[in-house]
């Protein structure tokens, strides 16, 4: 058995409820094992984190790349993805390919599918999002119009939670989508609403076919319109679908962030980076599903200016909820951690209790990252906890 690790002095964020006072956290294989002030007696190797923050594990459910890699361009570089995305405090992600050519869908399910390199440190995969090739011509964003599809259910046969599909992005106005979005639906797939140009009735009869998820809201879709409402308004006033907002301050301004929290509550609200190869790197250009994106203060755009994922950290992406919500970061750290979590239909993360699985991000007060734990072992940590872990294994 391994030897037990205590955690000893963090204080516990419970998501959408508040941060608790020092306190201790035993860890034992990959699970949780004990909480509290008499867990910090048990035998085993001390890790003092001196009032610092222990929040459930962060969890990204769309990461195009990150550190210079591209999951659709190369999609073994899916591992080399993880570790960067460990240091921004995720755990957890699907690694998301977008529209590119036949065949590169199929490859990152092998590679998925075959698991990580011997001696991996990073986040663990908990499948694929496939934002596309399913997509609306009319809002198809930064992806490639050349590679676009109509709903295919032959193309799709192997697509299932089974083979690692977690989520699979649709245009539910398409001819064929509905059919197609309720047998991924009934082999465990999330399908999820996005690039679309739907009207009301089509987003809704979507949503009644099986989806249950809306990619990045706002972003390659409809505006809101008052007389013409759209898919935003189908989906945030639908106690069925989970909303997915990218919260960098370019893709959506903070105010209409907030009025979307509003509507759909802090159950429905889910944030995601939707990063690619510029996350941790300095400005300059990228690769993006094929295209080419340069990367600068005022964003990610494709030469026509078009916005094309974003370099948003995740726990950035926490402390910008935070501030658009105003209702502090242990509330805006639930879209995170336990939304994205009930969404996918795991019970073991998203919270921090004896039993559940060992996934863990630790803080500073202000929400920047300082170490992640992943089934009970250290990913990464910053320079401030080194010392405490150095001998951890």
């Amino acid at each position: 058995m391994n030897e037990a690790v205590v955690l000893r002095g963090a204080r516990l964020v419970e998501p959408g409820v508040g941060v608790g006072p020092p306190t201790s956290v035993v860890l034992e294989g990959e699970r949780v094992a004990a909480l509290g002030e008499r867990a910090g007696e048990r035998a085993g190797r001390v890790v003092d984190l001196d009032g610092l923050w222990l929040t459930p594990g962060l969890i990204d459910i769309q990461v195009n790349g990150a550190a210079g890699h591209d999951t659709t361009d190369d999609p073994s570089s899916i591992w080399a993805v993880g570790e960067a995305i460990a240091a921004t405090g995720v755990t957890a992600f699907l690694p998301t390919i977008v529209t590119a050519p036949e065949g590169r869908i199929d490859e990152a399910i092998r590679i998925v599918a075959a698991g990580p390199p011997p001696g991996y440190r990073g986040a663990a995969v908990l499948g694929l999002h496939l934002e596309g090739p399913f997509l609306s011509p009319k809002r198809h964003g930064a992806h490639d119009q050349a590679f676009l599809r109509a709903p295919d259910r032959d193309f799709a046969a192997g697509w299932s939670r089974d083979a690692g599909v977690a989520i699979v992005t649709i245009a539910p106005e398409l001819p064929g989508s509905l059919d197609l979005i309720r047998e991924l639906t009934a082999r465990g797939v999330i399908v999820s609403i996005g690039h679309s140009n739907a009207k009301l009735d089509e987003a809704r009869a979507g949503i009644d076919a099986g989806a249950r998820y809306a990619t990045h809201l706002f972003n390659a879709m409809p505006p809101l319109n008052h007389r013409d409402p759209g898919i935003a308004a189908a989906v945030l006033a639908d106690d069925r679908v989970t909303v997915g907002m990218i919260p960098d301050t370019i893709h959506v301004d903070l105010t209409v962030v907030d009025l979307a929290y509003r509507i759909a509550g802090p159950d429905r609200f889910s944030i995601v980076t939707d990063a690619m190869g510029a996350l941790g790197m300095p400005f300059g250009t990228f690769q993006l599903g094929g295209r080419e994106v340069t990367v600068d203060e005022t964003g990610c755009r494709l030469p026509d200016g078009l916005l094309a994922g974003s370099n948003l950290r995740l726990d950035v992406g926490v402390q910008n909820l935070a501030a658009a919500t105003g209702r502090g970061v242990e509330a805006a750290v639930a879209a995170a951690t336990t939304v994205p979590a009930r969404l996918l239909g795991l019970a073991d993360r998203g919270r921090i209790t004896p039993g559940a699985r060992a996934d863990l991000t630790i803080v500073t007060p202000e929400f920047g990252a300082a170490g992640t734990i992943v089934g009970g072992r250290v990913a990464w940590t910053s320079q401030y906890l080194e010392q405490q872990v150095a001998a951890w294994a």
